[in-house]
């Protein structure tokens, strides 16, 4: 399976974004897709959409796209939510689901900030944080990730940057 993974649009897919996710087979999106569904609807017909919401986005969107989500992809646990933090400040929300669902990936956003990094107090979890693909916020770059999953093996992780 191969993954693309964006956050933070907060209403802006561009063409770049889209054609670095072009070949991948779906896409999560962490949260804060821009307000309402009309975003989300543009990236699910585009390619199949794994999302969940963010502190921006509204009730609208909450429906088909809860707080958090915990999925299989290829063998391994993934858990979604926006507000998530990283290894060692975790969200109470993010720690409390973390540690109840003991994850492979954790995948958030809300930081704007792009992480990837392993958690070795929980069984070495990879965290991704893919940074904000949208224009609105404090960050410089804008970021999106895409990487393979293969019966439970991660590889090729790629990032995609351009300018805000």
């Amino acid at each position: 399976m191969f993954i693309g993974v964006i956050s933070d649009t907060h209403g802006v897919f561009d063409p770049e974004f889209r054609k670095f996710l072009e070949p991948v087979d779906q896409i999560w999106h962490a949260g804060d897709f821009g307000g309402g569904l009309e975003l989300a609807e543009e990236i699910a017909a585009f390619k199949p959409l794994i999302g969940v919401a963010g502190n921006c986005d509204n009730h609208n969107l909450r429906f088909l796209h809860p707080m958090y989500r915990l999925f299989e992809c290829e063998g391994l646990k993934v858990l979604m939510i926006h507000v998530g933090g990283y290894p060692g400040r975790y969200d109470v929300k993010a720690r409390q689901l973390i540690e109840q669902y003991k994850p492979d990936i954790f995948v958030c956003g809300h930081s704007h900030i792009l992480k990837i990094m392993r958690d070795p107090r929980h069984d070495n979890m990879l965290v991704i944080n893919p940074g904000a693909a949208g224009i609105q916020g404090f960050h410089i770059v804008r970021t999106a990730l895409r990487f393979h999953i293969d019966n439970g093996r991660i590889h090729g992780m790629e990032l995609f940057e351009l300018d805000r």
